[in-house]
């Protein structure tokens, strides 16, 4: 972690209007609900799903590359990629074990009828929401594991939607009722720091010579 010195230079080098943009944003961000991607194989897919994390307040996501290691489509992604703190993984059982040990319920997008609906989902405990492809949805382990089911409720002849639509949809169902709730779904002071750091190192070209600069100073 970076010292709280070292953070005040860093943030100083910014305009006000970004210093407070970053506060602004980092005041909403949230670890209560993390993001899983399972082996989605259209880039531009992947990288809307990071792009309705950062546009939701959704810190980290976790992409599982079983299949096909990706390679996530910056334009799409809009840069949002550097707001978000992306978290690879080779398998989806022990991505599952980790966020467990994290503290997570497992929660499986799915349109079976054992599924529960989106907005009868109850948010008072962290949730890991996980995502599939879809033509295939998750695959079995996920099902198998998954704590609970949800699902978008459908009224028409087509029964999926694209993830990238799926997670902003369930995205924007579940911050905003949390962001009304009692919970406490802030970051902590030192997880604030830890993004703030990654922010500001992502923001200066020149990091390595203002690392330098602050120990000489």
């Amino acid at each position: 972690m970076a010292s709280k010195e070292f953070l005040a230079f860093l943030e100083e080098l910014l305009t006000p209007e970004r210093k407070a943009l970053f506060n602004k944003v980092i005041a909403q961000r949230t670890n209560h609900f993390t993001v899983v991607s399972e082996d989605v194989y259209q880039l531009h897919n992947t990288s809307a799903v990071i792009r309705s994390c950062d546009v939701f307040g959704i810190q980290n996501v976790h992409v599982i590359e079983e299949q096909k290691v990706k390679k996530i489509d910056r334009e799409i992604a809009m840069g949002a990629q550097k707001w978000v703190t992306l978290n690879r993984h080779d398998d989806s059982l022990k991505c599952i074990q980790k966020l467990r040990e994290e503290g997570y319920q497992i929660i499986a997008t799915s349109p079976n009828a054992e599924a529960i609906e989106l907005s009868d989902f109850d948010i008072d405990k962290p949730a890991a929401l996980f995502l599939g492809t879809e033509k295939d949805g998750l695959s079995q382990e996920v099902l198998s594991n998954a704590d609970q089911c949800i699902k978008i409720p459908m009224v028409g002849f087509t029964e999926s939607l694209n993830i990238s639509v799926s997670a902003a949809i369930i995205l924007q169902e579940l911050t905003s009722r949390l962001r009304k709730s009692k919970i406490s779904w802030e970051l902590s002071d030192y997880d604030k720091n830890e993004v703030k750091f990654e922010w500001l190192r992502k923001s200066f070209k020149n990091f390595d010579q203002l690392v330098k600069r602050f120990e000489n100073s």
